[in-house]
């Protein structure tokens, strides 16, 4: 696999070589050049379809120049601002906690096999249990302020995390675990140096998963009870028929999931060097 890789790379370097300088722009630029030009198609054909040639009731369909208008208006006058401040502090805080004890409790279950005969039932249940059902039992325990808010969103985001740590510990290979035995190394040497390291690209798989389910936690829970927030925003708006506004809305949150999981795939790339390439070379 990894001469594959490196044969890959190698036949990159010599087209990029070979090629104009144009081409070469192009090929070391190719995944930003793609994505851009779907992008722009996209919002080209969404403003003609909306817009120009009014084919839907602007009611119920915007367009991208209305959108980005209603954005402008809704930072310019600050009244979104609070919003976005609501909306921050409760995923903020419902993610790190989800952060802080699904990445231990994980790797506890994985490393320790009692204690996840013990504790799988109740993972597994909970995994397969809609967080929005027990929604109206932690308003009843937590109030409708923010910590219902964060208790929901914890939820959310803790499952896929702790699922993805736990079987990344117990997908260790099995031969690292026999070599490192066999030089005499500890358990907690085998762990810091084997499992951990192994477990690594895992965990962050589970990040880019609970980054989503935040996210949708954040938005559910403002639908139910809150009185500010973008959930909330979205609500008002599309109660009103503010169709502009709850595309707004909308798209705050798919920059805030695309923002959070570039940065969290941009570490990722540094642990997975190791995978091989899968796909089409073209």
């Amino acid at each position: 696999m990894a001469n594959q890789t490196a044969q890959e790379e190698l036949l990159l370097d010599v087209r990029v070589a070979e090629a104009s300088s144009l081409y070469k722009f192009y090929l070391i630029q190719e995944k930003k050049i793609l994505g851009a030009a779907a992008v722009i198609l996209f919002l080209t054909a969404w403003e003609l379809v909306g817009n120009t040639l009014q084919l839907i009731n602007p009611m119920f369909m915007s367009a991208p120049s209305f959108v980005f208008k209603a954005a402008f208006q809704m930072f310019a006058s600050g009244e979104i601002f609070n919003d976005l401040y609501v909306s921050g502090i409760e995923f903020f805080w419902g993610y790190l906690l989800s952060v802080v004890v699904a990445i231990p409790f994980g790797i506890a279950i994985g490393w320790y096999k009692r204690f996840a005969y013990i504790c799988d039932p109740f993972v597994n249940a909970m995994n397969a249990t809609p967080r929005i059902a027990l929604l109206p039992l932690v308003i009843i325990w937590l109030g409708i302020g923010i910590l219902s808010k964060v208790g929901i969103i914890f939820l959310g985001a803790l499952f896929p995390l702790l699922i993805n740590t736990r079987d990344g510990v117990k997908t260790t290979p099995h031969n690292l675990l026999t070599a490192a035995r066999s030089f005499g190394a500890s358990d907690w040497q085998i762990f810091k140096s084997v499992v951990l390291p192994s477990t690594v690209p895992f965990i962050l798989t589970g990040l880019l998963l609970a980054v989503g389910r935040a996210l949708i936690g954040v938005m559910v829970v403002e639908l139910y009870a809150a009185t500010a927030g973008i959930g909330f925003m979205i609500t008002v708006a599309g109660a009103t028929f503010q169709t502009d506004k709850v595309f707004v809305g909308v798209l705050i949150f798919a920059i805030s999931g695309m923002t959070l999981t570039s940065v969290i795939d941009h570490f990722e790339h540094r642990f997975d060097k190791w995978r091989p390439k899968v796909g089409a070379a073209a």
